[in-house]
């Protein structure tokens, strides 16, 4: 049983994969956005950049990208995250940051989302560098797939006590 004192749409977060074609309205997408540039960015140098796709045969090219990254055909819009590391060296956690509010996010609004690995990958960011013509000064590194889920799925927590430690290790 989930613990009420943890924010119901913290424990609502899950990875969801198939999607209704219910529209994301802009105003959503709006907000996932304005909650993924919330996030903490090291020095306040946000790193970030978004590609919002919307478009049936762009979505259908992202679901190419990989075994694991079909659901973005299906899904009504997929954020690409993008980071700078010409920018800042900490781009891979900066851009985490705001992955993680744009999915918390979504979950607030009811809606689904799954986060599809791409960055280590170089062969994965090449497909989607052709795809959404990013330059090459950018990194790639996730897809965030987003859409009213087809099935919810229940809150949950994956709490474990054996994983915490306090004072020292062991």
């Amino acid at each position: 049983m989930p613990n009420t004192t943890v924010p119901q749409w913290i424990l609502q977060r899950r990875s969801i994969r198939e999607y209704t074609s219910t529209p994301v309205s802009d105003e959503q997408v709006e907000a996932l956005l304005q909650a993924a540039m919330a996030a903490p960015s090291a020095n306040d140098v946000r790193p970030w950049a978004f590609v919002v796709v919307r478009d049936p045969e762009r979505r259908r090219a992202l679901g190419e990208t990989h075994q694991w990254s079909v659901m973005c055909a299906q899904a009504p819009v997929v954020f690409v995250v993008l980071g700078s590391p010409d920018k800042s060296d900490h781009w891979v956690e900066d851009c985490s940051a705001a992955t993680e509010n744009l999915l918390l996010t979504a979950a607030a609004l009811g809606l689904g989302s799954v986060w599809v690995a791409v960055y280590p990958r170089t062969p994965r960011e090449d497909h989607l560098r052709r795809v959404l013509n990013i330059p090459a000064n950018l990194r790639v590194l996730c897809l965030v797939p987003v859409g009213e889920p087809e099935a919810p799925k229940a809150p949950r927590t994956r709490y474990e006590a054996s994983k915490v430690h306090y004072e020292m290790f062991g």
